[in-house]
């Protein structure tokens, strides 16, 4: 079992298949093997890296407590061991934030990240304020509905009970993580980094409940050169309730993104 050192911090990682490198990073119930249905999808035709960030999974979680401004660090950490290059990070909602800046420490290993159901924590006062008000209205229905549909909890309770056994295995909580985005980059940092040519996705589920649409398509407008992909009829936890859809998506963002060479 390998495990990467971040400042004396055991980071669990696992690393499956070949090819262009696709490191997820999970959300605040996740952890590694959250990544199940990507894994066995993906692993034919890119090299897949899923990490535990600490606090999470089998990384190490006995500190007193937990400071989501590390989670960049854990990343950076199992990068520089793997020795990895030219790789695509995917982020799930926290996982995004933790994601855009381990791209910005590490760009000579980052060629492109994707922010999945998140604004990655940029620094800008309109996406502050639409974030806000899409919180305001998520918080008003039951956690389960903000991740997954009704219908789906309806007719795949086996896999909703699942999904939510996974966060068991997590000491870290979303109270512990608060001060994840505070301090976020900036639209200009995250343009340096464009210009350095990393590229930045942000993808998005038609039906997210946290996070709408509309909202990311307006930090989408703020940042030129990034690139937008919505999953139609996806939830915030689409890489569980709608795989086929999320796979062929992250799959199409690491091919094209590989593909346009240079700045953004």
């Amino acid at each position: 079992m390998p495990f990467a050192d971040s400042d004396g911090t055991a980071i669990y990682y696992e690393r499956h298949g070949s090819g262009p490198v696709i490191l997820f990073v999970h959300g605040s119930g996740g952890h590694h093997a959250a990544w199940w249905q990507q894994v066995a999808a993906l692993r034919e035709e890119f090299t897949i890296v899923t990490v535990d960030l600490r606090g999470f999974g089998k990384s190490d979680s006995s500190m007193a407590e937990f400071d989501g401004q590390d989670f960049p660090g854990d990343l950076v950490a199992v990068l520089d061991q793997e020795d990895l290059t030219d790789v695509m990070l995917v982020g799930q909602s926290i996982g995004s934030v933790a994601a855009l800046r381990a791209a910005l420490l590490r760009p000579e290993r980052v060629s492109s990240v994707a922010l999945g159901h998140s604004l990655g924590g940029i620094a800008h006062p309109e996406l502050r304020e639409l974030a806000a008000a899409d919180r305001a209205e998520a918080v008003k229905l039951p956690v389960i509905d903000r991740l997954l549909t009704k219908r789906f909890q309806q007719e795949r309770a086996d896999l909703t009970f699942l999904f939510q056994q996974m966060g068991t295995f997590n000491v870290a909580k979303m109270a512990d993580l608060r001060n994840l985005d505070a301090n976020g980059p900036t639209l200009e940092e995250i343009r340096a980094v464009q210009e350095a040519g990393v590229k930045v996705a942000f993808l998005a589920g038609e039906k997210d409940a946290v996070l709408s649409v509309k909202t990311v398509t307006r930090a989408h407008e703020l940042l030129p050169g990034s690139h937008l992909e919505i999953v139609p009829d996806a939830p915030h936890s689409m890489y569980w309730e709608t795989p086929e859809p999320y796979n062929n998506s992250v799959a199409h963002l690491r091919r094209t993104l590989t593909a346009q060479k240079g700045p953004a």
